[in-house]
């Protein structure tokens, strides 16, 4: 007698192939691993990760790049591991976030990698996270009840009856596949394209938008001026690679921040269209200050059906950015203000943004000090209305701003600005599911939300490092960085770039130019050849994008249903494609890291699509079980 006869019911292994294996599927094979036991049914499983990059760290948070780059994020703020905050199905399995890590078993790690160990309140240099990600990922597969196989290379294909295509040539027939592609290359644009070109023919240096630490830098010469038009987190990778990362170094005395040229520095003249670099991290914490659910900005006050964004939306956020910010203000330092808190609040609650002054009189009343008020337009563009006759002028300016910046972000005395942070993480979850829901146009989706809205998101929320700032001031000291102001536009004029600011008199000429961002995504666009043959087939779905007057938006985000599973083009669900990542739809908020004791929206999107795939793989016997139960 076999095996099979004693158990007619056993199924052959179940086969995955997640196609990226950077932390979206660490962090999902981790959910996966902690419902096995309660969904698997017992079923073997075979698990593929297909990624040309380490399992665990990928593309971002490889080992291999410049120990100069950092985090975004204080060593505190990073974890893969849920914990008692996170509300979703599957069972909290808690393992160290990256701060308690570096401080037990990864200081040994990093000791051996020729790392320092960085303190909870450090920007970490990014190979600390690569070390915590390879470590996380062993940790990942050795909790998994599966074999696992990485593969160190592209997918190219994927096949009607689900056979995922190797670089190589290798087929892997899939039981299930997940895409979690994270941020993707996308094909040049038709200006991109245009400037390479006639760059080319002039003998100019042009780089368009992209991934700065994969940008080939070499035609950026020492002292040679270069035009940069981006100001957020490519801008700081481009300045700190092309100044450090060329030999110049820092030293401090006094409290300021020197910076020594090696001379093969180019002089980097920034400009965006805001004209400022993004507000600095903030540099404290607030024991009791965290996310809190949306006051105005709810589920209920949007209802059902389709919104028009500047209406319906725009004036509640601008409520529970303003609620956030003097609620904090009112209840953390009161000898600020003139009001109880409680008068205050009564006249916000009937404040409508942007038709009632009334308010306005409220807060000059209440608030004697202007740097209390939150005043979103000022925060959003501080150079705006403002005309400077020289560029030395508006350089003093701009440094004087970005000092009273960096002063600020470190005081907590002014955690009203904590407050607005943690408003901003708040309202993003709620957009997220009122773009998950359809309840926002493809116009307003775009352009409101993932350029308006995460623009200011990024602005406030997402800024460098305040040691960044510091760096940048001491290089603009040492002549390295100039400010080219706001709304920059840049053109081609004979052999040369020339750049001008209606904010800022003169134009500045260079024979490079940089475009220090990263592109907006557009999956119609992406250079995937897996993708591409999928959109081309039908098989997934990705809107061509178009505002109301006709005009083309680009293409947008691919298609999946609110379990993560792929539509097709006829709008039907793949029930056994499963769709991850910043170029998916429904994905704001999901994407970057979670932190510690959040109840980010990242663990429970995980934990829903780990239990859908167990379940999906259980035995049939064990299928038919649930059902009749």
């Amino acid at each position: 007698m076999t095996v099979a006869d004693l158990h007619p019911w056993k199924e052959p292994p179940a086969t995955v192939v997640f196609v990226g294996g950077g932390p979206r599927t660490a962090g999902l094979l981790e959910r996966f691993a902690a419902s096995a036991d309660e969904l698997l049914g017992g079923r073997r499983v075979e698990i593929h990760v297909v990624d040309p990059f380490p399992a665990g760290g990928g593309r971002i948070w490889r080992r291999e790049q410049s120990r100069l780059l950092w985090m975004n994020s204080m060593t505190s703020d990073v974890t893969i591991f849920t914990d008692e905050s996170v509300e979703c199905d599957g069972p909290i399995v808690p393992g160290p976030d990256l701060a308690t890590w570096v401080a037990g078993e990864g200081a040994v790690i990093l000791e051996e990698a020729g790392l320092e160990p960085p303190g909870p309140m450090d920007f970490p240099p990014r190979l600390v996270q690569a070390e915590y990600l390879a470590w996380v990922w062993e940790r990942v597969v050795r909790a998994l009840p599966a074999t696992v196989v990485t593969h160190p290379e592209r997918a190219v294909e994927l096949t009607a009856d689900q056979r995922v295509i190797l670089g190589s040539g290798r087929e892997i027939a899939a039981d299930a596949v997940v895409l979690a592609l994270g941020y993707l290359d996308r094909l040049p644009t038709a200006s991109e394209s245009a400037w390479a070109a006639q760059a080319a023919d002039a003998g100019l240096t042009y780089i368009p938008p992209g991934y700065t630490a994969d940008v080939d830098l070499d035609g950026l010469w020492p002292q040679a001026p270069v035009i940069v038009r981006g100001f957020g987190q490519a801008f700081v990778d481009l300045m700190v690679l092309l100044t450090e990362g060329r030999g110049g170094w820092y030293d401090e005395c006094d409290g300021i921040l020197s910076y020594h040229p090696s001379g093969d520095e180019p002089i980097l003249y920034v400009g965006s269209r805001r004209g400022v670099p993004y507000h600095s991290k903030l540099g404290y914490t607030v024991p009791g200050t965290k996310p809190v659910p949306t006051r105005y900005l709810t589920k209920e006050a949007l209802g059902e059906g389709l919104l028009d964004f500047d209406c319906d939306v725009a004036p509640l956020i601008e409520k529970e950015l303003a609620y956030a910010h003097y609620r904090q203000l009112f209840t953390a330092h009161p000898e600020r203000t003139r009001w109880p808190w409680e008068r205050f609040a009564e006249a916000l609650d009937v404040w409508s943004p942007g038709f009632d002054a009334e308010f306005e009189v409220a807060v000059d009343a209440a608030v004697p000090d202007a740097a209390d008020r939150f005043v979103r337009h000022e925060l959003d563009r501080p150079l705006a209305g403002r005309f400077f006759e020289d560029r030395e002028g508006f350089e003093r300016f701009l440094t004087e701003l970005i000092e009273n910046d960096l002063l600020r972000r470190a005081d907590p005395a002014y955690s009203a600005d904590l407050a607005v942070f943690n408003a901003l993480l708040s309202i993003y979850s709620v957009l997220s599911r009122a773009i998950t829901d359809g309840q926002l146009s493809d116009e307003d989706r775009v352009r409101r939300v993932e350029t308006e809205w995460h623009g200011f998101f990024s602005f406030v929320a997402s800024g460098p490092p305040p040691r960044r700032l510091e760096e940048l001031l001491a290089l603009h000291r040492a002549g390295v960085v100039r400010f080219a102001g706001p709304d920059l536009e840049v053109a081609m004029d004979n052999d040369q770039f020339v750049a001008t600011s209606p904010a800022v008199a003169g134009e500045i000429r260079a024979r490079a130019f940089v475009e220090a961002r990263l592109p907006r995504p557009d999956v119609l666009a992406t250079a995937d050849p897996l993708l591409r043959g999928l959109l081309d087939s039908g098989a997934l779905a990705a809107d061509e994008l178009f505002a109301a007057d006709g005009t083309s938006l680009g293409g947008g985000q691919l298609k999946a249903d609110s379990r993560c599973r792929a539509i097709r083009s006829d709008g039907s669900t793949q029930e056994t494609l499963f769709l991850l990542g910043p170029s998916v739809s429904g994905s704001a908020g999901s994407s970057g890291f979670s932190r510690p004791h959040f109840n980010g929206p990242g663990f429970r999107q995980n934990d829903a699509v780990a239990r859908d795939l167990l379940k999906l793989l259980a035995p049939t016997v064990r299928k038919e079980e649930r059902h009749a139960s």
